[in-house]
C-alpha cells in the first residue's frame, strides 16, 4: 500500500492535528500527584475518544490499580504483520512554575515550538503515530499493517502496573514488533534509532533524630543535625574520582569492547555537544570514559532532590526533626535493580551516624535493555527516516529508562524499535519543554512510511482476533 494519500492528507491537516495536540497538552496528567487522577482519568477519556475518531477498533479505557491504560486496535490485515504502538499520556510535574515562560499546561507556540509540559515527553511523540494512523484511515480507509496500540498513564512513576496487564493479556498483545517513540533524535537534520536503554532505580532515604525541631543555640554542637547527617552521607556515595562508592556496585557491569566503543564514538555526540545542551562549562563523573559513554554504557547515581529544616524566607534557628533525599539510579547490563537496592541498603546501614537514625524506601526498579540494530524491524525504521526527514538516521544508546522496552522483549519475545523525535533543547523533565513543530510533522511522515514499510517484515505473530483482548471492567469506547 503506497502511502501517497496518506502523506497528502497528514500535509493538509497539519493545522488541524497541532490544536488538537494542544488539546491533549491541556491536561494535566501528572502521575506522581494523586491529587490529578481526575486529570488522568480525563485525559485518558480524552484520548480514548480521539482514537475511535481517528477510525480505530476495539477502543478501549482499562481500570488498573493505578491509572487507566488506553487500547485501541484495528486487525482487518489478516496474513499481514501486527505492530504494537506503545506510548505514555501521563507527565511530569509542572513545579517549578516560577521557571516557566508560559503556564505548563497551556500550551503556547513560540518559533515553531510548542510549549507544554508532556509537548516532547511523550504526548507529541505519542501523537504522531496517532495522525499517521488517522491519515491512512481517513483516506485508504485501511492500514498497511495490523495494529494495536498500549497507551498508559504511570510511565514517569516506573510502569507499576503495566507489566502484570501484558502478562495477563500476553497471547491477545503478540505482534511482530513495537514501535516507541520517547526517545531524542541529535538536531533537526539528524535523525536517531536508539538501540540500548539504561535501567534504574529510585531510592527515598530519610534521616531522624530528635523527636521534634529543636533551638540551635540550646542543642547546637551537643545534637547531631539529621540534615548534616544526611549531607555527610550523601558525600560518602561517590569517590573524588566521581565513581559510585557503594561496595558491589560495579560487579555485575558489562565490559564493552573497543569494536563497540570505537562505535559509539563516531555515531554519538561529543563531550562539547553535550555541555552545550546542558549549558554547562565542565563535565564531571567517572574518569577512563567520555560523556557519552558515562551517560549510556555506566551506571550512575543522582541526587534528585533534598529536603529538611527551615524553608521560608527569612532564618528560623533550628536542628530539624528529620531530613529526607530522593535518589535515583540508572544501571546498565548486566545490573540487577534488586542486587542494586539491597548492596544500598547495606552502605546506608554502614555510614549512618550512631547519633541518627536512617531509613530507605526503593521503588521503580527497571532493568536495562538492548535492542539489536540489525534487526529487520530496526532497519524497517531506519528506511522510514530517509522519507521521513530526507536524512538517514544514526544509531544512539540512551541514558534514559523506558521500562516497557524489557517487558515486551522478555513478555512477548519482541523488539521495541525505538524512533525518537525529540530534540536535546526540548527541555524535557524540566521548565519550559516544548515539541520543535517541523520535527512533529516529520514524524508523522515517517511513521507513515514505516506503516507502509513494516508489510515486508516476516515475524510469525499474525493476528487472531480469538486472542482479543478479554476485559470485563474495561470501558468500551463505541463513537
Amino acid at each position: 500500500m503506497h502511502p501517497a494519500r496518506a502523506l497528502s492528507y497528514a500535509r493538509a491537516h497539519r493545522g488541524k492535528f497541532v490544536t488538537e495536540l494542544k488539546s491533549f497538552l491541556h491536561f494535566p496528567s501528572v502521575s506522581s500527584q494523586p491529587e490529578r487522577s481526575g486529570d488522568i482519568r480525563k485525559c485518558a477519556d480524552w484520548l480514548a475518544q480521539h482514537l475511535k475518531g481517528a477510525g480505530l477498533d476495539r477502543v478501549r479505557i482499562i481500570p488498573t490499580a493505578g491509572n487507566p491504560i488506553v487500547y485501541a486496535s484495528w486487525l482487518r490485515a489478516p496474513g499481514r504483520p501486527t505492530l504494537l504502538i506503545y506510548g505514555h499520556y501521563d507527565v511530569l510535574p509542572g513545579e517549578p512554575l516560577s521557571e516557566w515562560h508560559t503556564p505548563p499546561f497551556t500550551p503556547t507556540l513560540k518559533n515553531d515550538n510548542l510549549h507544554a509540559r508532556g509537548a516532547s515527553d511523550d504526548k507529541g511523540q505519542l501523537f504522531s503515530h496517532v495522525k499517521a494512523l488517522e491519515s491512512y484511515l481517513k483516506t485508504t480507509r485501511s492500514l498497511p499493517v495490523n495494529v494495536k496500540c498500549i497507551f498508559e498513564g504511570e510511565e514517569e512513576i516506573g510502569s507499576p502496573h503495566l507489566t502484570s496487564f501484558i502478562a495477563r493479556n500476553k497471547r491477545a498483545l503478540r505482534a511482530d514488533a513495537a514501535l516507541i517513540s520517547d526517545t531524542r533524535m541529535l538536531a533537526p537534520d539528524r535523525p536517531a534509532i536508539s538501540y540500548a536503554q539504561r535501567g534504574g532505580l529510585r531510592a527515598e532515604l530519610a534521616v531522624k533524630g530528635p523527636p521534634h525541631d529543636l533551638h540551635s543555640g540550646n542543642f547546637g554542637g551537643a545534637v547531631h543535625n539529621p540534615l548534616q547527617a544526611l549531607c555527610e552521607m550523601i558525600a560518602r556515595l561517590h569517590d573524588p574520582h566521581g565513581r559510585v562508592a557503594i561496595p558491589g556496585f560495579y560487579d555485575d557491569v558489562r565490559r564493552w569492547d573497543g569494536q563497540e566503543r570505537a562505535f559509539m564514538e563516531r555515531t554519538g555526540p561529543t563531550d562539547e555537544q553535550i555541555l552545550q545542551d546542558a549549558k554547562v562549562e565542565r563535565g564531571w563523573g567517572e574518569s577512563g570514559f567520555n560523556l557519552y559513554e558515562r551517560t549510556t554504557i555506566r551506571p550512575a547515581l543522582t541526587v534528585n532532590g533534598m529536603a529538611g529544616g527551615h524553608q521560608g524566607p527569612g532564618a528560623k534557628s533550628i536542628i530539624p526533626a528529620q531530613a529526607i533525599a530522593k535518589l535515583s539510579f540508572r544501571l546498565v547490563p548486566d545490573q540487577d535493580p534488586r542486587k542494586v537496592a539491597r548492596l544500598f541498603r547495606e552502605h546506608i546501614k554502614r555510614i549512618t551516624p550512631p547519633a541518627v537514625r536512617s531509613s530507605v524506601r526503593m521503588f521503580s526498579a527497571i532493568e536495562p535493555a538492548l535492542v539489536d540494530r540489525n534487526h529487520p524491524a530496526v532497519r524497517a525504521a531506519a528506511l522510514a527516516y530517509q522519507r521521513g526527514f530526507g536524512a538517514s538516521p544514526v544509531f544512539l544508546r540512551s541514558g534514559g529508562s523506558i521500562p516497557v522496552v524489557n517487558t515486551f522483549q522478555k513478555i512477548l519475545g519482541i523488539p521495541a524499535v525505538l524512533m525518537g523525535f525529540g530534540l536535546p533543547e526540548d527541555h524535557i523533565h524540566s521548565p519550559n519543554e516544548n515539541f520543535h513543530l517541523p520535527n512533529f510533522y516529520n514524524a508523522i511522515a515517517t511513521s507513515i512510511w514505516y506503516l507502509a514499510m513494516a508489510v515486508k517484515l516476516r515475524g510469525v505473530q499474525r493476528v487472531d482476533e480469538r486472542t482479543e483482548l478479554t476485559l470485563p471492567r474495561a470501558r468500551v469506547i463505541t463513537r
